[in-house]
This record gives structure tokens, C-alpha cells and sequence, in this order.
């Protein structure tokens, strides 16, 4: 679907095409309405008396060297249909691509025309050009007719999965939001990779339970059953790249949300077993989301906790460690970090992780008192090393 304002060669191309055509002939200096045959005159231009390279069309040696447009894709193969039908769809194709949706229109309705007057017996391809037509439709806004396309096309071939896809985005713009969750569950029944119809389907779902309550299912129109040949026929189709990738960017938006689910759920867990007094299931816990989320420095204070509670001493400074590599300036892994200290006997690092959380916060009143605790631990340490320390 594109830009290309060649004339078709077959003999019903619209008069926009002949008028670009010609005037663009005309500004080459090639071959228009002026100029039947396409010669170039041999004349050259004389200005001053002198010769030069500019043509009596007026265009300079820049515009004569210029490459022409390539319209080789006008003349490629489409399906069943005859050379001059399928140029005016691949025109519309290339129309569309490039955003001239109303000029593709033309061209696949010029192409649909030509294949009842000529009697073209090939359900897939007219379906393809009321499929396609029905794409312009819906981008131009026009609903009504993007579902008469769509619907039409569904007759030739039926549980075709773009004009069922087309149809459904139409409903949800007219409101019509059942007859759209029907073509959407419809279209993920063939092929569940679709995002766009999962969103919508979760979206109208919102939409319907707000407006009817809980018991919307029940005046739903019935969901046709797509026959499993025909669910075999869609998965055993090669995957576009972009269909690949979008089903990858799907598979890991997925497991990002199942691993944020679960995550959410054991962090809570672990919580409610440590205001519980169960350390020991709520470490378990606490490491489960550690191997989620690494990064996460509570998880590593929260653990803290319950290896303290346990006696653990060496885990818990080793937690607090961590913790504090994440965030350099957390107040609770300092504490947390100072009572490990204590357990382990070393009071001067204790004291100096303390007195590091009054800097932070002279209010921490746990912080002095267990600073104060300290202090007289770390007197009477160095007293009993005193005494015990032969003299020379």
C-alpha cells in the first residue's frame, strides 16, 4: 500500500491518474497531452545566443538526471487476479502504506468493479480487496462501511482473521461493544498471539460488567465455535516477524507480571510471619524474593530481622552488608547491621554503626540505648583484656 501516481494499464483508471499522469509527463518533458508520442524534442534551449542543457519544458540538467520512480511493484503477481486488476490492488497497497488512504480506497474499489465485470471466480482474492478496502474505511472513520466490507469479505471466506479483526475494531468505535467482544474472541480462538484483541477483549470486558453487572454474559450473542481445521490452518501458517515479535514482547510481559505477582505475595507473607514470630518460615520467604529480585534492599534488612531472631549473627551483618551496597546512606541496615555487631561480640564496629544512625537521626532512641549498652560492653571488654594481659 503506497504512493505511486502511474497511470494503470488497464482501462479503468480514475481521471486523478490521468491528470497526474499527464503532468507529470509534461514536467519531464516527456510524452503528455502536449506530447502524444513521449518524444523528447532535440531542440536545446538558447539564451543570450548561447546553447545550454536546459530543456523548453524548463527543467534544469539536475531534473533530467533525476532517477525515475521505481513502479516495478505495480506489475507483480495478485493471487488469481488478471495483470490489469492486480495493478490498481498493488497501487492501493503501496497508496496505503504510505497513508493515502482514500486514494487506496479508489484503487481497491476500481479492482473490486473489475472483478464482477470481468466474473472472477476467487473467493480468497475479492476477499483480500473488500478485507483491504475495509482497512481504508476504518482509518478514514467510516465505521458503517469498514463493517459492510468486513462482513461482506467474511462471506467469501469465512473466519478470515483480518476482517474479523477490522470488524471488531469498527464495533468498539461505534459502541456496539458485544458484536466486537464477539470478533475478538472470535480471532484469539485462531490465533492467541493477537495482543491487540486481548487488551480489547479485557477492555470491553470493563466496559460491559459496568454496564450490565456481573450477569453481561448472559446477553452476549453466542461465540461461534471456530472449526479445529481451521484453528490447525491459522497456527500452521509461518509467523510474520512482527507477529514473532510481538508474541515475544507478550511472553515477557507475562512473566514480568507473574514474577511481580509472586513476589507481591511471598514479601507478604514473610511479613505477616514475622509479626506472627515465626522467623525461621519467614527467612524462607524472605530468600524466595531475594532470588527474584536482588536489587531489592528491604528484602535484605526484612531477612536481617529474622537471622538476628535466630541467633545468626554473621547472616544477618552479611545481609545488612548488602543492603547497604544498594543503598549507602539506609538507616535500618546500619542499626540492624550494629545489633549483628553486638551478637558478635565486636562492640567497637557496633558502636560506630550506631553512632552513625544518630547522625543520621538523633531521635532514634533504640539506637541510644543500644549505643549506651554498647559503650559499657565495649569498657568492660577492654577491661577484661587489661587483666588479662601479663605484664613485661
Amino acid at each position: 500500500m503506497g504512493n505511486a501516481q502511474e497511470k494503470p494499464s488497464g482501462s479503468g483508471a480514475a481521471r486523478s491518474d490521468q491528470a497526474s499522469a499527464g503532468s507529470g509527463a509534461r514536467s519531464r518533458g516527456g510524452g503528455g497531452a502536449d506530447n502524444p508520442h513521449g518524444q523528447r524534442p532535440s531542440q536545446k534551449g538558447v539564451a543570450n545566443g548561447t546553447r545550454t542543457g536546459i530543456n523548453p519544458a524548463g527543467g534544469g540538467q539536475e531534473e533530467r538526471d533525476r532517477p525515475a520512480e521505481d513502479t516495478s511493484y505495480l506489475d507483480a503477481p495478485a493471487g488469481a487476479l488478471p495483470p490489469h486488476l492486480a495493478r490498481f490492488k498493488n497501487e492501493g497497497n503501496h497508496l496505503f502504506k504510505n497513508g493515502q488512504f482514500g486514494d487506496a480506497l479508489e484503487k481497491y474499489t476500481q479492482a473490486i468493479c473489475g472483478c464482477a465485470e470481468a466474473g472472477i471466480d476467487s473467493p480468497e482474492d475479492v476477499c483480500i480487496l473488500y478485507s483491504n478496502r475495509a482497512a481504508c474505511y476504518l482509518k478514514d472513520g467510516n465505521s458503517k462501511d469498514c463493517i459492510q466490507d468486513c462482513t461482506k469479505a467474511l462471506e467469501l471466506q469465512p473466519y478470515s482473521l483480518k476482517p474479523l479483526l477490522r470488524r471488531a475494531m469498527a464495533y468498539e468505535s461505534l459502541e456496539r461493544y458485544k458484536m466486537a467482544y464477539v470478533d475478538y474472541k472470535t480471532v484469539l480462538q485462531m490465533d492467541t498471539g493477537v495482543q491487540s484483541a486481548h487488551d480489547s477483549v479485557h477492555r470491553i470486558t470493563k466496559m460491559l460488567i459496568e454496564l450490565e453487572g456481573p450477569e453481561w454474559r448472559e446477553n452476549l450473542p453466542a461465540i461461534p465455535a471456530v472449526p479445529l481445521s481451521v484453528q490447525l490452518q491459522h497456527r500452521d501458517k509461518p509467523v510474520s516477524i512482527e507477529l514473532a515479535q510481538a508474541r515475544a514482547a507478550r511472553a515477557v510481559q507475562d512473566e514480568v507480571r507473574k514474577k511481580e505477582s509472586q513476589f507481591t505475595l511471598l514479601k507478604q507473607k514473610g511479613n505477616d510471619l514475622v509479626k506472627n514470630g515465626n522467623f525461621q518460615e519467614a527467612l524462607e520467604k524472605y530468600s524466595e524474593c531475594v532470588a527474584l529480585k536482588p536489587d531489592e534492599c528491604s528484602l535484605y534488612t526484612n531477612r536481617a530481622i529474622c537471622f538476628l531472631k535466630l541467633n545468626r549473627f554473621q547472616e544477618a551483618k552479611e545481609d545488612c552488608d548488602s543492603a547497604l551496597q544498594l543503598e549507602p546512606g539506609n538507616k535500618k541496615a546500619f542499626y540492624r547491621r550494629a545489633l549483628a555487631h553486638k551478637g558478635l561480640q565486636d562492640y567497637l564496629s557496633a558502636s560506630t554503626d550506631l553512632q552513625e544512625v544518630l547522625a543520621m537521626d538523633p531521635n532514634v532512641r533504640e539506637a541510644e540505648q543500644e549505643l549506651e549498652a554498647v559503650t559499657g560492653l565495649l569498657r568492660q571488654s577492654l577491661m577484661d583484656n587489661t587483666a588479662h594481659t601479663p605484664r613485661v
